[in-house]
């Protein structure tokens, strides 16, 4: 029985940095010490854990967020889980929640990044918890020390997770970009096929985002991962 809920001892923070380390290797340098889960539990944020007995085998961190207009959201800074959980839903009750916190103080949107090439992450982000895309950073955070990012740019797509409405369901789509389903393996064995790989998914996306196009679905296959796209209005 996995329990989820919110963090505010120095040490929780502390084994939230420590899961950090395990979880994408990460140099001391790039790790967000304990003094930032602090102020982010004393400002708004939302520091959350989820554990298996008394062990923390997973984490989520948001900040508040500012828009112009003073719109306020939740930026979803970092969420990790231990490998072995992985698969056991301990980050769909993380994610949920947040959602159930956001709600609670009158937010309506809650945003984060995500690696497009990570097929399965996006297919939780758009088909399980319903996240729209429309933005694409080019090297969000610079090359990392985390063995998962494999020496590549950080490129970011960014979700908008719209928590009061549901997505729309759409019929026919506008275009689609896929990303190959063993692109872990090529990034692992050939860095320079995956770095191919990710400059046309990144060209892709912002060619249609500045058309006006957005990501309203994902599909997955044997032999990739798709994003689906429509034209949207805000």
């Amino acid at each position: 029985m996995i329990e989820i809920r919110a963090l505010h001892e120095q040490s929780e923070f502390a084994e939230a940095v420590r899961l950090q380390k395990i979880i994408w290797g990460f140099e001391d340098l790039e790790l967000l010490p304990v003094r930032f889960f602090v102020v982010a539990n004393k400002v708004g944020g939302q520091t959350i854990g989820a554990f298996d007995g008394n062990r923390m085998v997973g984490f989520l961190l948001g900040i508040p967020g500012l828009k112009p207009g003073g719109v306020v959201y939740m930026h979803s800074h970092m969420m990790g889980v231990l490998e072995a959980y992985r698969n056991a839903g301990v980050g769909r009750l993380l994610k949920l929640a947040q959602k159930e916190d956001a709600l609670a103080n009158g937010l309506n949107l809650i945003e984060w990044t995500f690696d497009p090439l990570e097929i399965k992450n996006a297919f939780f982000n758009i088909e399980r918890l319903g996240a729209i895309i429309r933005r694409y950073v080019l090297n969000q955070y610079g090359t990392t020390t985390s063995a998962l990012h494999g020496g590549l740019p950080t490129d970011r797509c960014i979700a908008e997770w719209w928590i009061r409405k549901p997505k729309p369901v759409v019929a026919e789509y506008a275009a689609r970009i896929a990303v190959p389903s063993d692109i872990a393996m090529i990034r692992s064995q050939d860095p320079l096929q995956a770095r191919d790989i990710q400059q046309r998914v990144s060209a892709q996306f912002l060619e249609h985002f500045a058309k006006g196009l957005a990501v309203v679905g994902f599909e997955r296959s044997e032999k990739a991962g798709t994003y689906l796209l429509v034209p949207w209005e805000s």
